[in-house]
C-alpha cells in the first residue's frame, strides 16, 4: 500500500471521528438553549401580599319602601344600573288598593260628617226644648209666689195650699233647669265623641291621600341605581327586586352608591394581617379592565376578623383600598385583584419564581453551562408570586425556567 493511500484512509476515519465528538461535545450545550429561559432583573422589588376582592361604595344612599302603605307591588322601575339624577321617578307600586282605601274613607268621612251635623241639630232642638219647658215652669212659679202674696185675704188653709203649690213649682223648675244641664252634658258628650270619629277618619282620608302620593318613589340622589337582593323566597332562591315582586313598608330595595367613594374590599388571611397598615402602597388589577392597573393606597383594614358566607365557613380580615383617580366606568360588585406592597428592597436581583427549585433543601437556579445546567445556590430574600428576590448570582444572569436535569438523570 503506497503512502498516499495510507493518508486517504485515515483521513476518512478521522471524519467520522471529529462529527461524532463535536456531536456530543456540543450536545448539552444545545439542549441547554432550547430551554426556556430568564434573566435576572436588578432593580427595587416591591414585597406584596395578594387577596381577592370586589368594590364597594364608602357611601351610598338607601332607598326604601314607603312607610304605613300596605300592599305594595313593583308595576314599574328604573333599569338596573343605570344613571339617574336626584328626584328621577326609580319605582311606581300599583296604587289600586291606595285608591280603594282613599275611595272607602271619603265616604266613610261624609258619613261622619251627616252623622256630626245630625247631632248637632238633635243637641239644639233639645235644649231649645228645654229652654221652653223651663220658661213655661217659671212662669207658673212667678204665678204660684203671687198668689202667695195674697195669703193675707185668704183664710188659712188657703194660704197654706199657696205656699206648698209655690214650693212644688220652684222645685219643678230646678229639676227642669237641673235636667237642662244634663242635656247639656250629654249633647256635648255625644258630639265631642262624633267629632273624634269624624278627626279620626279625616285623619285616615289625609294619610290614604299622602300614600298615593308615595306610589312613586324618587331617587333621593345622583348616582348609580343598584337593586338589592329579595329574600322574601329564601336565601337559595334571592334574586335583585324586579317588577311584579310585592315589599314590604320600609325595605330597603335598591342603593345609589357615590362612585368617588369606591374601595376594593380584599379579604386578607390571619398571617398577613400584621404586615398591613393604613397608607401602603397598593396596585389593583379588575377583572373586566385586565389591561389597566389601578393604583391607591390602604385606607384602612379591620381589626377583627369577620366570618364569610362562603362553604367550607371561614374568617378573615377585611382591607380596603381607595384609588387615587376616579373612574366613572367603575361599579359596585366589580371583583379584582388587591397587590399591598408591605415592603421594598432596594437594587435586589430578581428571577421569576418558576426558575427557582430545590437542590438537596436548598433554593437554587440552574444556569445554562458549557457541559449543560448547572445548579447554582442562592439566598431568597422575598417571595411574590411571579417573582423571587434573591441573592447569589449577578444581574443579566441567564436562568433556566424548567429543571431538565431530572429527565437527563433518568
Amino acid at each position: 500500500m503506497t503512502v498516499k493511500k495510507i493518508i486517504l484512509v485515515v483521513s476518512l476515519l478521522a471524519v467520522p471521528a471529529g462529527g461524532a465528538y463535536w456531536f456530543f461535545r456540543t450536545r448539552p450545550i444545545q439542549a441547554a438553549s432550547s430551554l426556556p429561559t430568564a434573566q435576572a432583573r436588578q432593580g427595587e422589588f416591591l414585597v406584596i401580599t395578594t387577596s381577592r376582592g370586589e368594590l364597594v361604595a364608602g357611601k351610598s344612599v338607601m332607598v326604601t319602601a314607603p312607610l304605613n302603605v300596605p300592599e305594595l307591588r313593583i308595576t314599574w322601575q328604573a333599569p338596573p344600573g343605570s344613571a339617574v339624577k336626584a328626584g328621577d321617578p326609580i319605582f311606581k307600586f300599583d296604587p289600586s288598593s291606595v285608591q280603594r282605601q282613599f275611595q272607602e274613607k271619603e265616604a266613610s268621612l261624609k258619613q261622619t260628617e251627616a252623622q256630626l251635623a245630625e247631632v248637632v241639630a238633635q243637641a239644639r232642638i233639645s235644649i231649645e226644648q228645654s229652654g221652653l219647658e223651663i220658661s213655661a215652669l217659671s212662669t207658673q212659679a212667678e204665678r204660684a209666689r203671687l198668689e202667695v202674696t195674697r195669703s193675707e185675704i185668704l183664710s188659712a188653709l188657703q194660704a197654706e195650699e199657696k205656699q206648698i203649690d209655690f214650693g212644688t213649682a220652684k222645685e219643678k223648675l230646678r229639676v227642669k233647669q237641673a235636667e237642662l244641664q244634663l242635656v247639656k252634658v250629654q249633647n256635648e258628650s255625644k258630639i265631642a265623641a262624633v267629632r273624634s270619629t269624624f278627626a279620626k277618619v279625616k285623619a285616615e282620608l289625609e294619610l290614604t291621600q299622602k300614600r298615593m302620593g308615595q306610589m312613586e318613589v324618587n331617587a333621593p340622589s345622583t348616582g348609580i341605581i343598584n337593586y338589592l337582593m329579595n329574600y322574601s323566597q329564601g336565601w337559595m332562591n334571592a334574586k335583585p327586586f324586579k317588577v311584579g315582586d310585592s315589599v314590604w313598608a320600609g325595605t330597603s330595595i335598591a342603593e345609589i352608591p357615590d362612585l368617588h367613594t369606591l374601595q376594593l374590599k380584599g379579604k386578607i388571611e390571619e398571617i398577613e394581617r400584621g404586615r398591613i397598615r393604613a397608607g401602603l402602597s397598593v396596585r389593583m388589577l379588575l377583572d373586566p379592565f385586565p389591561e389597566k392597573q389601578f393604583t391607591g393606597k390602604v385606607s384602612s383594614i379591620t381589626p377583627l376578623a369577620e366570618q364569610n358566607f362562603e362553604w367550607p365557613p371561614s374568617r378573615n380580615f377585611r382591607a380596603y383600598a381607595t384609588f387615587d383617580e376616579y373612574d366613572d366606568r367603575l361599579r359596585p360588585g366589580m371583583n379584582g385583584r388587591l397587590d399591598i406592597t408591605v415592603d421594598r428592597i432596594p437594587n435586589a436581583i430578581s428571577v421569576p419564581a418558576k426558575a427557582i427549585f430545590a437542590r438537596n433543601g436548598r433554593p437554587s437556579v440552574l444556569v445554562p453551562g458549557p457541559n449543560g445546567l448547572q445548579s447554582v445556590t442562592v439566598e431568597v430574600l422575598a417571595r411574590n408570586p411571579d417573582e423571587v428576590a434573591i441573592k447569589g448570582i449577578a444581574a443579566g444572569t441567564a436562568v433556566a425556567l424548567v429543571d431538565d436535569t431530572i429527565k437527563a438523570k433518568k
